[in-house]
């Protein structure tokens, strides 16, 4: 059966299927299979599911067909998706489909992509109905429905004056809860929080989070209602900041670009991680010069050569467990970097009571599995056992304190603490951890 024919097919179940469906289908097939479908939509729907797209899809898609038939699917867009794809357009294409928009279209875009992504601005939608304290709910009622803006919006109704300065709010349940005579202004609600135009976008979603808003009012300067940040805006910000902390923390250099794993090309994502693996390495130099210089060490108990693996490890995973705690702390609030001596100090009895129990592990680990090792007769394999032991456990606490101090310096600086990466710190930790181990040694066992 051909494509076409399966889309016949499959036209009349698109009609009842949710739009975010009708995408993951329609996604990996060509233009001219989407038009077709699209063909049996109306714009307002068509819109709807061409914004699921991934943003890579929706420029592929925008690219391949006239700029003409594309100009009614972009402009019933919703004002942030729409946005967003315009921002990701070269000059050149925005400067192809503006002429196809109508007026208030082409402002509107315009105007959103003056601010920048990073900010309430450039994340906010215009998708909203505003009425005036001096209206009476009736007619409130129906300059809504004039105003007609999308089922998600309609939440909240903003009230403004004549200069569009906002006053106040009403939810949808005031207005249909009061009488069709009373006025705006004795349900009105004037203690409303609200965000700005440039404030940093990661600040708003927190707002959102933290009074458990539907959507909330970007003012400008004057105090003018400029747009609205919905719920599902903000989780998009929430998930794309959890993303770049990550990228950061695990030593990726992260790119504006939102392009998924698959659609990422391999040499951007040699790009991304190039750096940090480079720069760490020639860093880990400094863990073959410590070996070198002890060597005569391990030439004369060739059974720490053992260990050091264990250690490492043990050194890294502590560090990069405690990084992540703080780096998350961090980020919700909890901690800031004035508390760092009260949070040193507590993963300082944390790291020591799991350095107990690593110590004893890693001191029977020695006896069970290098009871047949030949060793000096100067020395005995409890003696050694317990100076691996103990420097593993000196390791736990000293990677430890390390991993929780690197985070809360970078943020004390003013840096992004998740720079303070997980390859970062192991590479720091390893480097500790061969001082630690060899000094130890050196002094417990005389060599």
């Amino acid at each position: 059966m051909s494509q076409k024919q399966k889309i016949k097919e499959l036209l009349p179940a698109f009609k009842k299927m949710p739009s975010v469906e009708v995408a993951e289908v329609l996604e990996s097939l060509e233009e001219s299979s989407i038009l077709e479908v699209f063909d049996r939509f109306e714009p307002e729907e068509q819109a709807k599911v061409f914004s699921h797209f991934e943003i890579t899809r929706q420029l592929s898609f925008f690219q391949q067909i006239s700029k003409k038939r594309f100009a009614p699917i972009f402009e019933n867009m919703a004002s942030d998706d729409r946005c967003d794809l315009y921002q990701h357009m070269s000059q050149e294409e925005q400067a192809a489909i503006l002429p196809y928009l109508s007026k208030a279209a082409r402002e509107d875009v315009i105007k959103l992509s003056s601010y920048p992504p990073e900010t309430a601005g450039g994340i906010m939608s215009t998708d909203f109905a505003t009425i005036q304290a001096s209206m009476s709910v009736d007619s409130a009622m129906a300059k809504v429905r004039r105003d007609s803006p999308s089922k998600k919006m309609i939440y909240y109704v903003y009230v403004v004056d004549h200069r569009m300065k906002m006053v106040g709010f009403v939810s949808l349940k005031d207005l249909i809860m009061a009488s069709p005579n009373q006025l705006i202004s004795e349900i009105l609600h004037d203690k409303f929080v609200f965000t700005t135009v440039d404030e940093d976008r990661e600040l708003v979603a927190k707002k959102i989070e933290d009074y458990d808003l539907l959507a909330i009012p970007v003012l400008n300067q004057a105090g003018q209602l400029a747009g609205i940040v919905t719920q599902d805006d903000a989780i998009e910000v929430i998930r794309a900041e959890h993303t770049e902390d990550m990228e950061k923390f695990m030593g990726i250099m992260s790119e504006s670009s939102e392009n998924d794993y698959i659609h990422t090309s391999s040499w951007l994502h040699f790009k991304k991680r190039v750096v940090w693996i480079v720069s760490l390495a020639a860093v880990g130099i400094l863990s073959g010069m410590i070996i070198h210089k002890f060597e005569s060490t391990l030439e004369a108990l060739i059974i720490l050569a053992l260990y050091m693996p264990m250690v490492a490890d043990t050194g890294g995973n502590s560090g990069s467990q405690a990084a992540t705690v703080i780096v998350r702390a961090l980020a919700l609030g909890q901690i800031g970097p004035r508390q760092w001596l009260g949070i040193v100090f507590k993963e300082f009895k944390i790291s020591s009571m799991l350095a107990v129990c690593l110590g004893v592990l890693a001191f029977l680990k020695v006896l069970f599995l290098s009871w047949e090792t030949s060793i000096p007769a100067e020395f005995t394999l409890t003696q050694l056992a317990f100076v691996i032991s103990l420097a593993l456990s000196l390791q736990v606490v000293s990677a430890t304190c390390i991993g929780a101090s690197l985070p809360l310096a970078v943020k004390r600086f003013g840096g992004d603490p998740a720079v303070a990466a997980s390859p970062a710190i192991t590479t720091v930790v390893d480097i500790t951890g061969l001082l630690i181990y060899f000094t130890v040694t050196i002094l417990l066992l005389g060599l």
